[in-house]
């Protein structure tokens, strides 16, 4: 059967690259990706998926899915951008891979029996989709999550933090006494608590950080009666070691008012990112299905520095993430134009399609060999149950 997909992917690989070249040509903002779900949808519905629009009230959202019953194997469309920037990241490839093992894999599964999903998750530059699609119970019923990522090397993503963006505010308490006279600002309590916070996470584990920290409003310091926002990204190794350094902020917050006469509020900007788990059992049927193809070099594992919104799916469903090079060029670096120029060269079609194959050749091992699916469950419970 794999010969099966080797032969229908090659008769559509001009179909998928135009997936590709589409979401490059029209970029479009978070949550506003209008043309590239119609494109999707529509190549979906022509090939027989049922299609589930606006997926659980969210614009541009869809489920899609094709047989019936289990084993479920779901496969990831990101499809929103910068659009200032265009593609940087290679989300144009990320569906374009995953819709072309999506099809491929549902042409066997006739012979096989099970499903083949694909959901369509907006908003990735936004908080991710994913995240509140996990809350929602949307991936309770899959057996195995997939995904492929664009970058500049193969390798299995091992790790990835957990993410809380905290958005804190500050304002003079004139209710108390405020004055011209009062010797602090909004601005100073602000600076005093980034100070406060920067030495909590250094006192706790090394994996623990903050970052993408901006400042808003009336920024004048000698201005009493400001209005101040901070947001910054608590960075830890799972999502209750940043809980317990935001319950120590909180702590730093509700003093301010008794140090500096100001008036503070701790809140959540953005859902929270679990921290990302590798499934040992996806990452090493991949990597097998990928030297196969033809992919030698591989860095096996590689812990992100960033957040991933799959990390709170990981956390429910056995999940894959792995990174594709899709360039020759060693110079040209992950995330910048130069690399969404890339994503419609030649090495990256070749890339695209290889990958393609890797996702639905693992799919249909999950399928035709389910007691893989038994190995990658047991691993995730034991990880949850330890931790």
């Amino acid at each position: 059967m794999k010969q099966e997909i080797i032969q229908y992917l090659a008769s559509i690989e001009e179909d998928i690259f135009n997936i590709s070249k589409y979401l490059y040509n029209y970029p479009e903002d978070s949550f506003c990706e209008h043309k590239a779900y119609e494109y999707l949808i529509n190549i979906l519905k022509n090939n027989n998926f049922k299609i589930e629009e606006n997926y659980l009230d969210i614009p541009t959202a869809f489920m899609a899915q094709y047989g019936e019953g289990h084993p479920k194997i779901c496969y990831i469309c990101e499809y929103d951008c910068v659009c200032k920037k265009g593609h940087i990241l290679g989300t144009n490839l990320v569906s374009a891979m995953s819709v072309g093992a999506a099809l491929s894999l549902s042409k066997v599964i006739p012979k096989t029996g099970g499903s083949v999903v694909v959901v369509g998750c907006p908003g990735e530059f936004s908080g991710g989709s994913k995240v509140v699609m996990s809350r929602q119970g949307a991936f309770n019923d899959m057996d195995a999550v997939l995904m492929a990522q664009p970058n500049v090397i193969n390798a299995n993503c091992c790790t990835s933090p957990a993410v809380l963006p905290i958005k804190i505010t500050y304002c003079c308490n004139k209710a108390s006494g405020c004055s011209e006279t009062n010797a602090y600002s909004a601005f100073d309590a602000c600076l005093f608590t980034l100070n406060s916070i920067n030495t909590i996470v250094k006192g706790c584990s090394k994996d623990c950080s903050i970052d993408r920290i901006s400042i808003n409003g009336d920024l004048d310091p000698y201005i009493l009666t400001n209005n101040i926002e901070s947001h910054f990204h608590i960075k830890a190794p799972t999502l209750n070691s940043a809980e317990e350094i935001k319950n120590k902020l909180i702590k730093i917050a509700s003093g301010l008012k008794d140090l500096m006469n100001i008036d503070s509020e701790v809140s959540l900007i953005e859902v929270p990112y679990e921290n990302f788990i590798a499934n040992e059992t996806l990452s090493r049927l991949f990597s097998h299905n990928l030297k196969e193809a033809g992919i030698i070099a591989i860095d096996e594992e590689i812990d992100l520095p960033y957040g991933l919104s799959l990390g709170s799916v990981s956390h429910l469903v056995p999940s894959l993430r792995y990174l594709i090079n899709i360039v020759e060029n060693d110079s040209i670096k992950y995330a910048s134009e130069a690399f969404g120029k890339a994503t419609l060269s030649p090495f990256a079609r070749e890339q695209m399609m290889t990958a393609a194959k890797v996702l639905a050749f693992t799919g249909l091992d999950l399928i035709e060999q389910q007691i893989l699916i038994s190995e990658a469950k047991l691993s995730l419970h034991e990880y949850n149950k330890k931790h």
